[in-house]
């Protein structure tokens, strides 16, 4: 159990250095949120999943009066709100910055240009 544990956490900690990285390494403003999103989002998965991993094998080992159970619903919950909520904010901060004129360093055919905005 403690190695599927370990790889967990160190996928995660994988995938946050790799957000971690790609914040310093990218060009833009939109690579950079993609980097800071898409990875540090993955390494919170794998941490969650960590947890319920850990949470599950010490609630089964030490029966139903553990309070492990109510850790693992609120991993859960936290790992849901964390999925809808990272991508839903990474739009909403990718269209204000299209918004505001942040143009991408390489040239990009942009289809959106020409669209008018309903406000």
């Amino acid at each position: 159990m403690n190695i599927a544990l370990y790889i967990l956490i160190g996928i995660g900690c994988f995938f946050s250095l790799l957000g971690t990285v790609g914040l310093h390494r990218f060009p833009d403003f939109y690579t950079r949120l993609h980097a800071a999103t898409k990875c540090t989002t993955f390494g919170a998965i794998f941490f969650i999943a960590a947890v319920i991993v850990q949470s599950i094998a010490t609630w089964t080992t030490e029966g139903s009066s553990s309070p492990e159970s109510v850790i693992v619903f609120h991993s859960i919950v936290a790992l849901i709100a964390l999925v809808l909520t990272n991508a839903t904010g990474a739009h909403a901060i990718a269209r204000a910055g299209h918004r505001s004129g942040v143009k991408p360093v390489n040239a990009v055919v942009d289809d959106l240009e020409g669209a008018k905005v309903n406000d």
